[in-house]
C-alpha cells in the first residue's frame, strides 16, 4: 500500500472549520523537517547590536520606515485585504492561480483560497502536509509540492530524519484537487537532493517537471556530488501514479562556478535553486547558485543551455529568473544572505542583493544574455528586517516591462524595467519591521499579478490582495488568464 492510500483515518486532510486544538497536536506531532537553507530561506531570529537597534527606533521616530507592523503604501497601491494565517502556521512560501482559486504554500502544507471575490477570499481547504518549502504550482486537476526536507517516508505524517540515512525521502508530491474542498494525495517522486523549487512545462497529455535542488554531500547517499544539473519528471495526466523520473541533464559540464575562494562570497554552483519557462518560446532561464543559464526547450524532456553569465563582482545567490512578455529580456535575482539578512541598508547599497537585467541578444543557439543594470528598492529598511530580491512576476501592462515583486520585510515592489539601463520603481506596499530590537524572518515571500490584482504571501502575516491603479499598469486589466504558476511564463498576447 502507498503512502497516499492509506486508509482515511490516516490522511491528514483539514477543511475550513477544522478544530484548532487538534490541528496544533497533530503539529507537534508531525512538525517539517529541517530545511535546506538558500543560504537561508528557513525562519530566523537573532538580536542586533544596541547601536543598530538604536538606529531602527530612530529611524521609525523621523519617519524614514514605518513603526512596528504599521502598513504603508504609495498612493496608486490600495492594500484591499488580510487574511491571517489560520490552521496552518508555518511559514509561507510561493503562490499559483487557477480560474477564482489561489493556492497558497506553506511549510505545513497547502492552503486553497476562493479569490471570485478578491475584496474578500474565502479558505476552501487547508492541506496540513509538512516539507520545507512547499513550492506549489498547478496544472489542471493536478496539483504539485515540493519537499526540500529530509523525511522518514513520502506521507504527510513522516517524521523528520537524517539525509545519511538511506531510506530518507525527499521530492515531489502529487495531490488531485478536482474537488478543492478535499484534495487527494495520489503520487510521490524521490528525486536526487530533494526539491526545493519546481518548474512546469504543461503540455495537453503530460506534465513535465523541472526539479531544482542543490547542496550535494558525499555523507548523503541520495545527494551525491557532483550535482551539476536538474532532474526532469513526466506526469501522464490521465494517470499521475506513473510519475516518474526520466532524466538528469547535465547543465555545468565543467561543475559550474567555483564559488570561494576563487570567488570571494560567491555561491559554488552544485544545482540550479529555480527555473522559469517560456513554453511558448521554447525558453527557460536558470537561476543556478553561482550562474546564470538560457536554455532550449524545445524537446521538454532533454532542456540545453545555450548561454550562462555569471556575476562574480555583486551576485551572491542565483535565486529565480523572469522573462519579460516579448522574451527578450530575463531578470534575474540575487538572495544575498539567504532572505534571512537585512541587506536593504546605505552599508549594502544598490547593487549587491538586487535584480541583474539582461537583454537577449542574438538569434537561435547563438544568443547570448548581455547585463544592463541592477534594480533594488529605494526605500531604506532597518538593520531588524531582512530584506532582499525575491519572487515576483509580470504585470502585463501593454508596450511596457512591469514587474511585482517580493522583497520580505522590503515589502512589495511594483517597478519598471522597460528602459532597462534604468529601472524605476512606481509603487509600493510594506510593513514596518516586526521588531525594533530582534532580527525576525518575516515579510511578502511571494507577490504575483492575476488577472487584476496582486496577491502576496507574507511568511508571517498571512495572505494579502493589493490592487494598483496607475495608467502605466491598467491596460493590464484586460488580460485574464485561466492558470498562473510564476515561474512558468504565460504569452499574455
Amino acid at each position: 500500500m502507498k503512502p497516499w492510500e492509506r486508509p482515511p483515518q490516516r490522511r491528514r486532510y483539514l477543511g475550513a472549520a477544522a478544530a484548532a486544538f487538534g490541528l496544533v497536536a497533530t503539529l507537534l506531532a508531525a512538525g517539517p523537517a529541517a530545511a535546506t537553507p538558500d543560504p537561508g530561506d528557513a525562519p530566523h531570529k537573532e538580536r542586533v547590536t544596541k547601536s543598530q537597534q538604536s538606529e531602527a527606533r530612530a529611524a521609525i521616530e523621523n519617519g524614514d520606515i514605518p513603526g512596528v507592523d504599521q502598513v504603508v503604501h504609495s498612493d496608486n497601491v490600495s492594500h484591499l485585504t488580510n487574511i491571517p494565517k489560520q490552521d496552518l502556521k508555518g511559514v509561507n512560501s510561493d503562490l499559483a492561480f487557477q480560474g477564482t482559486y489561489a493556492f497558497a504554500g506553506n511549510y505545513d502544507g497547502f492552503v486553497i483560497y476562493d479569490i471570485s471575490r478578491p475584496k474578500s477570499p474565502k479558505i476552501v481547504s487547508q492541506v496540513l502536509c509538512p516539507g520545507s518549502q512547499n513550492d506549489v504550482s498547478v496544472s489542471g486537476d493536478l496539483l504539485f509540492l515540493s519537499t526540500d526536507s529530509s523525511c522518514s517516508d513520502n506521507s504527510c505524517t513522516s517524521t523528520t530524519q537524517p539525509a545519511t540515512e538511506k531510506s530518507s525521502w525527499e521530492g515531489m508530491k502529487v495531490f488531485d484537487i478536482s474537488d478543492k474542498r478535499n484534495p487527494r494525495y495520489v503520487a510521490a517522486v524521490e528525486t536526487s537532493c530533494g526539491s526545493h523549487t519546481h518548474t512546469l512545462v504543461p503540455e495537453r497529455k503530460d506534465v513535465y517537471i523541472y526539479v531544482s535542488s542543490y547542496a550535494p554531500s558525499a555523507t548523503f547517499p541520495d545527494c551525491q556530488p557532483p550535482h551539476d544539473g536538474i532532474s526532469v519528471i513526466k506526469v501522464p495526466r490521465k494517470a499521475p501514479e506513473k510519475a516518474a523520473v526520466i532524466d538528469f541533464p547535465v547543465l555545468f559540464p565543467d561543475g559550474g562556478n567555483p564559488g570561494g575562494p576563487t570567488n570571494p562570497g560567491v555561491s559554488q554552483t552544485t544545482g540550479c535553486h529555480d527555473l522559469t519557462t517560456f513554453p511558448k518560446l521554447k525558453l527557460a532561464a536558470g537561476a543556478c547558485m553561482g550562474d546564470g543559464v538560457l536554455l532550449d526547450i524545445a524537446d521538454p524532456a532533454k532542456p540545453r543551455v545555450i548561454d550562462r553569465v555569471e556575476d562574480n563582482v555583486n551576485f551572491a545567490f542565483w535565486h529565480s529568473a523572469t522573462f519579460n512578455e516579448r522574451g527578450t529580456k530575463v531578470v534575474f535575482t540575487d538572495e544575498l544572505g539567504g532572505g534571512v539578512a537585512a541587506t536593504c541598508n546605505t552599508e549594502v547599497g544598490q547593487d549587491r542583493g538586487a535584480d541583474g537585467i539582461y537583454d537577449i541578444v542574438g538569434k537561435g543557439d547563438k544568443r547570448k544574455l548581455v547585463f544592463r543594470s541592477y534594480y533594488k528598492i529605494p526605500r531604506h529598511q532597518a538593520d531588524t528586517e531582512n530584506c532582499v530580491a525575491h519572487n515576483g512576476s509580470l504585470i502585463p501592462a501593454k508596450g511596457r516591462d512591469i514587474m511585482v515583486q517580493a522583497w520580505y520585510q522590503g515589502g512589495v515592489s511594483v517597478w519598471d524595467f522597460t528602459d532597462s539601463d534604468k529601472p524605476k520603481e512606481i509603487g509600493y506596499f510594506e510593513r514596518g519591521p516586526l521588531s525594533s530590537d530582534t532580527l525576525i524572518t518575516g515579510g511578502s515571500w511571494s507577490a504575483y499579478y492575476y488577472n487584476g490584482y496582486i496577491y502576496s504571501n507574507d511568511i508571517d502575516k498571512g495572505f494579502d490582495v493589493l490592487k494598483i491603479h496607475d495608467r502605466r499598469t491598467d491596460s493590464a486589466a484586460s488580460v485574464r488568464l485561466r492558470e498562473l504558476n510564476a515561474q512558468t511564463q504565460p504569452d499574455y498576447r
